[in-house]
């Protein structure tokens, strides 16, 4: 890899550093020392394909041997099956869509009683992590409209990814937007990095200069948010940990409610690793809300790994991240 900062590096070695004041011995810190990701020149037989929905890109990538088995036509058969879905979630879903069940909702113009099975049973997932991060993540918003983003892109792709499976297509990746779940091994390389909000899908390629060496694992790059060119870590999506997904202000500005009194969160960014897609998509957006406490609680209580980014460039990882690159 292109090189990387001493500090940061002790911090993802596991080498032993000090904890910053205030913080469990479960979360480390480290100075930000940003490096440029190398981009190694390797024919990729099998690219990505992509569509965008939801305001993003979304990219599905089939392992080498799931893409030469089933074929081209069923790799796009795939892509269009994956499209479909992410299409029904945005159009059911979107507050940007006049025409969406939430809209209408928003609008008064029906009940959520009245509303779909889907629209009701992502509400009552959302209520449910409301609970579990004990208000930090809600699906309301000040205004008090009813806004599922939290929870939507997650639960398209983890639906994505389950029709995949269903039709035996067991090694597969999907990104969306920097959200990515993962299933299986890549089983072959790719040579360029795939660019999101937080996370780039590397494929398994591990790029250093000249050199492409091959990797049993999906592997994503966490980006720098002061310099969206550069790389923080490179870190392999390993069982049971096989999905990761990121929030923040880098990208989109400050668009995540805070529980903090009003005040900006502490966080410019943060990425979370968990064993489904969900969970790490509304514990990332839960964290910048709630701050350093909140971290510290959702760290200690769920299985999870984090990549933190503070305003002051300042980065937080948890030991789990010993395996970042």
């Amino acid at each position: 890899m292109a090189a990387i900062g001493s500090d940061h590096e002790r911090t993802l070695a596991g080498s032993p550093v000090r904890p910053a004041p205030g913080l469990p011995h479960a979360v480390e810190s480290a100075r930000v020392a940003a490096r440029t990701a190398a981009r190694a020149s390797v024919d990729r037989t099998w690219p990505a394909l992509t569509f965008e929905t939801m305001g993003t890109m979304v990219s599905l990538r089939l392992a080498d041997s799931d893409a030469h088995t089933v074929g081209e036509s069923a790799r796009v058969e795939a892509a269009e099956l994956a499209k479909a879905m992410f299409r029904r979630w945005d159009e059911r879903f979107s507050l940007y869509r006049d025409d969406s069940e939430l809209s209408r909702i928003a609008r008064g113009d029906i009940r959520l009683t009245d509303s779909s099975a889907s629209v009701r049973d992502a509400y009552a997932l959302a209520l449910t992590w409301r609970d579990r991060s004990n208000g930090v993540f809600t699906p309301h918003r000040a205004d008090g409209v009813i806004d599922l983003s939290g929870v939507v892109k997650a639960l398209a792709i983890a639906e994505a990814g389950a029709a995949l499976t269903s039709r035996g297509l067991l090694n597969w990746s999907i990104n969306a937007g920097g959200d990515v779940l993962v299933s299986g091994e890549p089983k072959g390389r790719f040579g360029a990095w795939e660019f999101g909000d937080g996370a780039m899908s590397t494929g398994h390629g591990v790029a250093v200069p000249a050199v492409v060496t091959e990797h049993p694992e999906w592997v994503v790059a966490i980006v720098n948010p002061a310099y969206r060119g550069d790389v923080l870590a490179s870190v392999p999506l390993r069982h049971p940990l096989r999905a990761v997904a990121t929030s923040g202000s880098a990208e989109r500005g400050e668009h995540i409610w805070t529980a903090l009194n009003g005040e900006l969160s502490p966080f410019r960014q943060v990425s979370v690793f968990a064993a489904d897609i969900v969970t790490a998509d509304v514990l990332a957006t839960a964290i910048v809300a709630g701050g350093e406490a909140t971290l510290n609680e959702m760290t200690a209580r769920f299985a999870i790994d984090v990549l933190a980014v503070l305003r002051d460039g300042q980065l937080l990882a948890t030991p789990g991240l010993h395996r970042a690159e």
